[in-house]
């Protein structure tokens, strides 16, 4: 993992095949579809309109902002073609603001090891340059996919908490000293 800028564009994390970088309005097309696909949505509340996804992208431009990330958009290397939307969230879990690993992937690059490999790029980012001594992921009972990428990225079960009105398991890493 390397933060790189290439261009007018800034790379936040790169992997071997992904870079990420922050959403902008020109991606609302992708975003949208994503959005509205009842597989990649299922273990959300809803799916969402063009008019959602907009509200989900202007979300994510906020946490920029406030927070100096959120959920950037994911890329393949080698075409920059999109991919989903991984990154870190700040989260509020039972009082306490967490730093989440959140990992959204559209369906046709399901099975691929991307959001493995780009959540581990975040993982790294958090640790190594922002200094965060604590990760986690908050992941629905069902999601086992979810589930297993959390576990590939070094996190364990902590517990269940209800988050947002639902059930959520809680997946925790602290910190390695070397996350490369």
């Amino acid at each position: 993992m390397r933060v790189v800028a290439r261009g007018e564009t800034h790379w936040i994390v790169e992997t071997a095949r992904l870079r990420l970088r922050e959403m902008d309005l020109a991606d609302l097309d992708f975003v949208a579809a994503m959005l509205a696909d009842p597989e990649v949505m299922r273990h959300y509340p809803q799916v969402y309109d063009r008019a959602g996804a907009k509200a989900w992208l202007e979300r994510q431009r906020k946490r920029y902002a406030e927070h100096g990330h959120g959920l950037w958009l994911t890329v393949l290397r080698t075409t920059g073609e999109p991919v989903g939307q991984i990154g870190l969230l700040r989260q509020e879990v039972e009082g306490v603001t967490e730093s989440e690993i959140g990992y959204l992937l559209h369906r046709p690059y399901w099975h691929q090891g991307l959001a493995t490999e780009a959540a581990l790029g975040v993982r790294a980012y958090a640790c190594d340059t922002l200094g965060r001594p604590r990760l986690i992921s908050l992941i629905r009972p069902a999601n086992h996919p979810s589930q297993a990428v959390a576990r590939r990225v070094g996190m364990a079960q902590e517990k269940e908490v209800t988050f947002m009105g639902r059930t959520h398991l809680v997946f925790a890493l602290k910190a390695p000293t070397d996350s490369r």
